[in-house]
């Protein structure tokens, strides 16, 4: 038992889920940009996949480690989402939003091998999240940086396709429909009704709502405030790869069908 508790307690450091999540809002603030976008991408994939084959592989009548992943998806969620409220850089919301979504994460992991659906909506809420969260910064590297919620006071007006590409970003983490983000969830609250976590996915639902208001403490000023100048970007290349990744977006919750498909055959090597 204590070493399976290390191993789960281990997979979540890499997530960034509770108790070992404290790091994730931190290299979303402090660090570089771009490397903040991929260490809030990649190491979540790769966590949440690791921690989905360690699940499969605990035998679920000897040893109760669903309920407790489903324990901590509860109170991931829900820190995640509570921290975000209070932020004022932009770079720091989004690292408690990926901590959030690690929750989120999580539901699909709890379920696996109690409903059928439960990797592939893993595989399609990771994808949902990855385009989301490098579409966010992308637009945080457009902008040179600028990472204080009043630098984006009536931004809008300015730079009309960046605001809009985090409007994007955001009301897919939200998960706003038709964006990939809204698929994802979906398939997460289906199977964990599925695998019998009904509650979990009442909680979910609750912190989706409560999502809300962070963001607009972003999105509302861009668009209502008013503009301080003309912000600086850093050049055509990064604008092509924000767009690039806002679209994806949208292309992603489009082809949702296609991609739930192939993600149907998808299986855990033995």
């Amino acid at each position: 038992m204590a070493g399976i508790g290390l191993i789960v307690v281990g997979l979540a450091f890499k997530i960034g889920a509770v108790p070992a999540h404290a790091w994730m809002p931190d290299v979303a603030e402090g660090g570089p940009a771009p490397a903040a976008a991929f260490l809030t991408v990649a190491p979540k994939i790769g966590g949440a996949i690791a921690l989905a084959r360690f699940v499969a592989l605990v035998p679920p009548e000897t040893i109760p480690v669903r309920p407790a992943i489903a324990a901590l998806a509860a109170a991931t969620m829900t820190l995640g989402n509570l921290a975000a409220l209070w932020q004022d850089d932009v770079r720091r919301l989004i690292g408690w939003s990926s901590v959030s979504q690690s929750g989120y994460a999580l539901m699909a992991v709890c379920v696996l091998g109690l409903a059928p659906g439960a990797l592939p909506a893993l595989l399609f809420f990771l994808l949902g999240y990855a385009s989301a969260n490098l579409a966010a910064f992308a637009v945080i590297v457009h902008l040179r940086g600028r990472t204080k919620r009043q630098d984006y006071t009536g931004i809008a007006h300015e730079r009309p396709w960046s605001v809009l590409v985090l409007v994007i970003a955001f009301l897919s983490l939200i998960g706003i429909p038709p964006l990939v983000g809204f698929v994802g969830k979906l398939q997460l609250f289906f199977v964990t009704i599925e695998g019998g976590y009904a509650w979990l996915a009442v909680v979910a639902l609750a912190n989706t709502v409560a999502s809300l208001f962070y963001y607009l403490r972003v999105i509302g000023p861009a668009y209502f405030g008013k503009p301080a100048g003309r912000p600086a970007v850093l050049g055509p290349w990064s604008g092509a790869v924000m767009l690039a990744t806002g679209a994806s977006v949208i292309v992603f919750g489009l082809g949702a069908g296609v991609l739930l498909t192939q993600f149907g055959s998808a299986m855990m090597l033995p």
